[in-house]
Parts: structure tokens; sequence; C-alpha cells
């Protein structure tokens, strides 16, 4: 058979007769192996996304400035399969606060999500996914959370710690809750009340005071011993004798800790010395310290095992059989537990794996008792190695050999996740092992300074010269953020960056705790620790039983190369309306007009379409004989459920007053701003009461001059009055110097001229009047003088009719009027900002505005040349201290790469 030539995965059968046990493959059954995988690829090509963000966290008022990077299958190639990129904030409470629709050119995309000064402070994520990627499933979308905090309207600022007990049978839980201003002062003596939410029940309340320290003893019985999901809402009376409310997140209600044992390869087989690896985590979902020993079913001890890193580690059992074997736990609190470990057995395989070797993989595969018995002369199994879905490895045993070791180069695997799948016979697969290669072979980028300490306000200029791993220059693109370090302290730990991102935790099930760790450090021990990684952690790209049985689940899903709207068209009765002409148009930032045709089933598609967030169209459809007896249906995209994310509340943090420095100077910048009118912001006044009846303003309407400034206003209450089937004949004879011809209106004064009529921003004929049901209608506004349409230019020369219709049904982004007509508000592209950074050295920059910004710099799109090299250059603020940039990119063949540098400002 053919195969696909793969770029980053090895494919050559013929390289197994070195190892030991291996012959070359032949039709039956590893070749199916590989021909259904390569079909499932071709089917299901896995698409992953990153984002890169100027910083780890945010104030209210910031701007969130990230660049986009979409890749596809295991070469990490940018991709050209999908066109449009969707990046949604959202809160804690899996709510949407905003969703951008962003175009992809080659797998790029920049954006920016400005957070309000009013938002909420709290917990927050961006999520960032391609219409392909939701087949499979969210816990592959890029997910990233941070703390937003609101410095603006806040000042009081809280931390909390947790312990536990148990009593009388019931989780007690102890909250520690400190409170401070944005200076660290403790507010103490402070009156508090509080409420404790677990769910939608409120499990106690009461009344406290802060001591000295600002600390306030909130307990509490969580009656579920559930984990995480509540919140202690509190009410704080400060000095001025205002009250403050703070909703403080419950990370978890429970002291519990749960371990896994994880055999290697997935059996434990008698007499087979076997690497069993565990994992301990708390309520929460981050790791715990334990230690432990393993008994035999008569309590000898077998062996111990202790923790290494984030509530993981390995020991090794060789199993006996009729034996049984426990974990004896002791607990970080001192408190012990009992865990019996998987059973062993007679049947079935063990594969072990050993990755310390800097450049070879030694796998082993032992049988069991019973495989050994009943092998057959002519039995031969196969060891099949993926990358993504690509495979970079196959070789299959001699026959009737019972046991295999292999010794594999790691230059002949990619860099990432691999996994080794071992199959029977028969082809059906039996053991599993993830193991991580790290060739360092990844884009090697430096920085070329003009100087090492900068003083404020100095211009930086900088270079980057980017090469292969054989040190040959490449074109790549990239992106630079450049932080005060002084403001904006990181954990480079807990960072998710695109080499931890898109070579490990995009691949993975679950939470991973401190990504970065395994990046940031290049010794002994972080190898270990990420092989340990490996043992615990689920991957399921794909389920083999599927694959090969063709029985993978439905493409729901389709890519989305461009921005289009879809639909149907019925008649009256129902069925589809076959060559019906449906009309799109819009006049929002200029006309645009374009028709198509339905098919036999009554579907139509406009494509290739290319508009703005916002933007309002009008669909209008006819039979092919020209009749209006048409409904008009849209395929609206439902957006892809919130609930389900690797980022969930356990892991989540309070963490406000732990960044006073990032929290001062967010405060200062935004007061600064609002003092030099560089930021507008709305004020909340204080309540006024009003004891006359008042008319209530227009809520909404498109009139351009604003709602309600019009020279005749006409509400719904009113045409709810008039009892008249069509809103043209209800406007007849009551608006104030209109006249209707054919019921197309006419200011009186200027009868040659129809007048303008814009439905809901639309622009559309005074025919339509005759088919809008008046209990749609919100509003009718009257624009006859010309202070109200000189702004509609020459079509409001004859008067302008402005109609705004009553909301839609909730999730629906159109309304209905009459058949044949829908105004359409689809989810366009979203604006693309540019990142403002002040030029000092020029002429007309205001200098005597402190400059506080907490992102010194960012620029999404730099390109290296074909000498892999870039320039670029920007100045600094006020502050003095260690400024960090990272940079970070990709080049034509899927090559990453990371540069953290820093420099010093004085």
């Amino acid at each position: 058979m053919k195969y696909k030539p793969i770029l980053s995965c090895l494919f050559a059968l013929g390289i197994f007769m070195a190892f030991t046990a291996f012959t070359p493959a032949n039709d039956d059954p590893l070749d199916k192996i590989i021909a259904q995988l390569d079909k499932w690829l071709d089917l299901h090509p896995q698409e992953k996304v990153y984002l890169q963000t100027d910083k780890p966290y945010y104030a209210a008022g910031d701007d969130i400035w990230f660049k986009a990077y979409v890749v596809i299958n295991g070469e990490h190639k940018l991709s050209a399969l999908s066109g449009v990129l969707n990046v949604e904030l959202i809160d804690d409470r899996d709510s949407v606060k905003q969703s951008l629709k962003l175009p992809l050119i080659s797998g790029l995309s920049r954006g920016n999500i400005t957070l309000p000064d009013t938002l909420a402070e709290g917990n927050y994520r961006i999520r960032a996914y391609t219409n392909w990627m939701r087949n499979a499933g969210s816990d592959y979308f890029f997910d990233k959370t941070f703390w937003l905090s609101n410095p603006v309207i806040n000042d009081v600022f809280t931390h909390t710690t947790y312990s536990f007990n148990s009593r009388n049978g019931q989780q007690e839980v102890k909250a520690e809750i400190n409170y401070t201003n944005l200076n660290g002062k403790p507010y103490a003596s402070s009156a508090v009340s509080y409420r404790v939410q677990l769910g939608a029940k409120t499990i106690a309340k009461g009344n406290g005071q802060t001591d000295d320290k600002g600390d306030l003893n909130i307990t509490f019985i969580d009656p579920s011993l559930a984990g995480p999901a509540g919140r202690i809402i509190t009410e704080l009376k400060t000095g001025d004798k205002t009250t403050v409310k703070k909703s403080i997140l419950v990370k978890t209600a429970s002291a519990n800790t749960d371990v896994q044992f994880f055999p290697e390869g997935g059996n434990l087989v008698n007499n087979n010395t076997t690497n069993i690896a565990f994992k301990a985590v708390g309520a929460d979902g981050l790791g715990r310290d334990v230690k432990g020993v393993v008994v035999d079913e008569l309590n000898n001890q077998v062996t111990t095992f202790s923790t290494s890193h984030l509530g993981m580690g390995t020991f090794t059992l060789t199993p006996e059989n009729g034996k049984t074997y426990k974990a004896k736990i002791t607990y970080a609190d001192g408190s012990e537990g009992t865990i019996d470990l998987p059973k062993a057995v007679n049947s079935g395989y063990s594969l072990s794996i050993d990755n310390s070797d800097a450049d070879v993989l030694h796998v082993r595969v032992l049988p069991g008792a019973m495989v050994s018995a009943n092998t057959s002369a002519t039995d031969v199994m196969s060891l099949v190695a993926t990358s993504g879905a690509d495979v970079c490895f196959a070789g299959k045993s001699k026959p009737g050999s019972r046991s295999l070791i292999a010794h594999i180069s790691k230059n002949k695997l990619p860099t990432g996740i691999v996994q080794f799948t071992l199959f029977s016979p028969a082809g059906e697969p039996m053991n599993e092992r993830l193991v991580f290669i790290q060739n360092h072979d990844q884009l090697k980028i430096s920085v070329n300074a003009d100087q090492r300490v900068y003083s404020p306000r100095q211009k930086v200029t900088l270079g980057i010269n980017a090469v292969d791993k054989d040190a040959k220059p490449v074109i790549g693109s990239f992106s630079v953020s450049v932080t005060d370090e002084s403001k904006v302290p990181v954990d480079e730990d807990a960072e998710n960056s695109i080499l931890a991102n898109l070579l490990l935790t995009s691949d993975l099930k679950g939470y991973i705790e401190k990504p970065g760790y395994y990046f940031n450090h290049d010794d002994e021990k972080t190898k270990a620790d990420l092989d340990v990684l490996m043992l615990t952690q689920g991957y399921h790209r794909f389920e083999w039983k599927q694959v090969l049985g063709n029985d993978a689940a439905p493409i729901t899903f389709q890519p989305e190369k461009t921005l289009q709207i879809t639909g149907h068209l019925k008649n009256l009765l129902g069925k589809p309306v076959a060559n019906g002409k449906v009309t799109l148009f819009s006049t929002q930032g200029g006309v645009f007009m374009t028709d198509a045709l339905s098919d036999s089933k009554g579907n139509f598609t406009f494509g290739n379409l290319l508009f703005r967030d916002s933007i309002k169209f009008l669909i209008q459809a006819r039979t092919a004989k020209d009749r209006k007896n048409v409904q008009v249906f849209v395929d609206d995209i439902q957006p892809e459920p919130t609930a389900s994310a690797k980022i969930w509340p356990g892991f989540l943090v309070n963490m406000d007053n732990g960044l006073s420095p990032f929290l001062q100077s967010s405060k200062a910048q935004y007061d600064n701003g609002i003092k030099y009118g560089l930021i507008s912001h709305s004020i909340m006044l204080k309540e006024v009461v009003i004891t006359d009846k008042k008319v209530e303003p227009l809520k909404s309407s498109s009139n351009l001059n604003g709602p309600g400034n019009a020279d005749q206003v006409i509400r719904a209450t009113d045409l709810a009055t008039m009892g008249c089937p069509t809103l043209a004949q209800c406007l007849q004879g009551r608006l104030n110097g209109v006249f209707f011809r054919n019921d197309t209106p006419y200011l009186m004064r200027n009868l040659n001229i129809p007048m303008l009529i814009v439905l809901d921003g639309i622009y559309v004929d005074g025919e339509t009047l005759n088919s809008i049901n008046p209990g749609d209608v919100e509003s009718i506004e009257l624009l006859k003088n010309i202070e109200y349409t000189s702004i509609y230019g020459g079509r409001g020369s004859g008067g302008v009719l402005v109609i705004t219709s009553k909301t839609g049904s909730p999730g629906q982004n159109y309304q209905r009027y009459t058949p044949g007509i829908i105004i359409y508000m689809p989810r366009g592209y979203a604006k693309i900002r540019e990142f403002y950074a002040p030029r000092y050295d020029a002429p007309k920059t205001n200098t005597q505005i402190p400059d506080l910004r907490t992102t010194v710099y960012w620029k999404p799109d730099i390109v290296t040349g074909d000498d892999g090299k870039a320039i670029f250059d920007y100045f600094n603020t006020d502050s003095k201290g260690t400024y960090r940039v990272v940079i970070e990119g990709i080049d034509a063949n899927g090559n990453l790469g990371r540069l953290v540098y820093r420099y010093k400002v004085e």
C-alpha cells in the first residue's frame, strides 16, 4: 500500500529490522491499522489554538491584547482549514461577557478585548476555538484563566485561606478573610455581615467584626461534603460609613484528597516488574503531597512511595500470583487512608518505556503467564507510535515471539507527546503509554539590544534573530509583549506558553498544573516529572475502537472559511420553496445588496461575505413567480456551551491583595487617563426622587440623532390603542404633516419625494409598512425639520420615518415582521485596533502626562526576513525596574519559538 508522506513523523518500516524481535510489517494487521488511522486523519484533521496575551492578569479599564496561532495536526503547521476564529471572555459564573469573531489569515489573527471600568472583579477566562474544533469538544479549546481587579470602583481587597475539620460526620470549613485597602492598610474593627452560598442554597449567615489585622473568621458546615461550588458574600462597613460588598470564591469546601494509581501501559501483570504512577489531587483540583507504604493481603510491607512533584510520583512493584495489594496513605494533614491497588492479572502484557536516555527510547513488552502458554507460532504483535494522529513509528514482532525489546532513536520522533500502542495479533489495542519527546529542535531566538541599561522614557531598539535547529535563518511570524516586572510580577512556571500549550496541554484532557515548569527547566528532575505526568494524564484525541471500526462520531461542525449567511425558504404551509429569489441588503457602512436563489430544498447561501460586527441585514424573499407568501428562516449557529472547561472554579483564586503594585499602578494610570481626557467612563449618579410623572425616554433606536430626538414620537402603547391590522393604516392621519399615497408616506410640503423609511437601521420601501404588524413595533420617530433630517443627507430631504421593533425572542438575533422579510443581525468581524504607545521623540507628544502603563509595548505582527532578522523600537515608561520582553512565534514548517529577555531601567 502507499503511505502519505509525513514531514515530522517517520514511517519507514525497514528500520525495524535493527530492533530486537522485530521484522518488517506486512499487510495484516499492521497495514490495516495504519490505513485506518490515515483515513481517520483525512476526515478529522486536528486544529489547535494558542493565544499569546500581553500580560497574565488585568484591571478593569485595561485592554487584553492577543495574537492567535492556529495550527493543524502533529506537524503544527499554520492551518489553512479554518478562516474564522471565535474568542470569548467568560466570567466565573460561566457567562459570556464578550464574544468576538476574527478573520484567520494563514492561521494567524490578532485582536483585543476591552475590559469596561464597570466590570466586576473576579476570575475570568479567555476561550478561543474554531468552528471545526467543536467536533473534538471543548476540552481541546484554548482556555486561559486570569484574575481581574477593579481598583477604579473598589478600595477593599481580600485574601482568604481555608482550613477544614470533621464535626459529627460533616465537613466543617473555616474561612479566614483578610480585608485591606489598595495600599495594604487593614480594615480593622469593621462590622461585616455575611452569607455563605453553595450553589443556589444559603447554608450559613451571620455578623462579625474584623480584628486589628483586618481578619474575619467564618465557620460553616458543608452538608454535601462537595468540592468547588460556592461563594462567601460579605458586606463590610468602612470608616466613611459606606458598605462594600465582596463576593469571595469558595475554592473548595472539602479537605478530601483523591489518590489514583496508574500502572504503566495500563496493566498490572503478575511476576512482571511494573512502574506504577500515582496522582493525589485535592478537592480544588490541585496536587497534594502524600506518602505511604504498599502492603500485601497479610499486611507485609512491600514498598514505600511519596509524591515528587505537584501530587505525582512513581514506585515499582512486582506482583505475585494470588496476592492482593493495598496502599496505606498518609495525607499532608496527618490523616490516613487505605486504597486498593489495581488487581494484577496473568493474561495480557506489560508495556514499559524508559525515557531517561537523552537520545534513545528503550521499549520493553513482557507477556503474562497465560499469554506465554497460549501463544501460537504464527502470532504477531504490532507496536504503533503516533503524534497527533500521524504515524511516526510502526513495527511488528517475529511470529510466535512472546516479548519485544526495541531501542528507538528520539531524533526519529517529533518533539511533543507521542502515544505508543501495543496491538494483539488480531489488531486490537491492548496497552498504551504516553511519552514526551524533547529534541530541542524548535526555533532558537536571540535578541540584540542597543544597550543593556536604559532610562525612563528612553527609546529602546531591539533586534531579533530566529534560526532553526540547524542554525539556518527562518522566515517566521512573531508577537512581542513588554511589561514592567516591578508592576506585573509573573510566575513563569504557571504560564502556558506557546511551547507548553501547543506541545503539551492542548493534547491533554483535564487541568495541567504549572505547565510552564516543564519547559523552563532542562534538568533530570524536570524530565522525570514530565514523564510521570505522561503516566497519569489522559490522552483522547482519538479512540482506537472508533478508528479501527469506522465508528467515528459524525462531523457536526464544518470549517468556517469566511463569513456566510445561510437559511431556507418555506411557503405558508411549511413546504420548501425552490428557485425563490432571496435578496440580502444593508445600508450600514454604505449600500450593499446581493441576490441568491434557493435550491430544490429551499436552501440558500450568501457566501464570501466580509462585514463588521453589529451590522444589520434585511433579507427579503419572493417565490419564482414574485409572490410574497414566503417564510424566511436563517441558520443561526448556536454558541458553544460554557459550563465544561479545563479550568473550573476549583482552580481559581482570590488573589487581588497579592497584586498591590499592579493594582496601585492600574488605579493611578486610570485616574491620570480621566484627568487628561484620555479615558471616557460612565458616572453613576446619586438617586433623585421625582414626584411628577414623566415620560420614559426611548431606550434604543437607530435614529442617527439619538433615541427620541425627533419632531414626533409614537410609542407601542399608542399603537396598542389604535386597533389597526397594519402599520400603514395606524399611521395614516396620525403623523403630523404626513400624507400617504399608495401606503407610501410623503411630507405634505414635499409631495414629490417619498420619505426615507428606516426599519431597525435598514432602509426599506413604503410597501413594507403595509406588511408590518403594529404589535411588533416599539416606537416610530418622525423627522421633518432640517435639524433632524440633515444627518441623513440627500436621502432624508423628503423626511425620515425611523421605526424600531420590539426585541426578538431570547437567543435570537433576528426579527420577523411579515412573510418574506426579516432583519438579521449576524456576528461579524470585530474591529481590530492598534496598540497605542507614545513616541517621545515626536514633537506633538504631550510629555507632561505621567506614563504609568503596565503593558509597555505590544506588537503582534513582527515578521522576520530571509536573514531571520527583524527590528522594532518603543519607549520605556516612567517606571524604573526590570522590564520583561516575551517573544513567541512560528515558522512555515511549524517550528515554535519562545524567548524571555530582560533589561534594566534605572
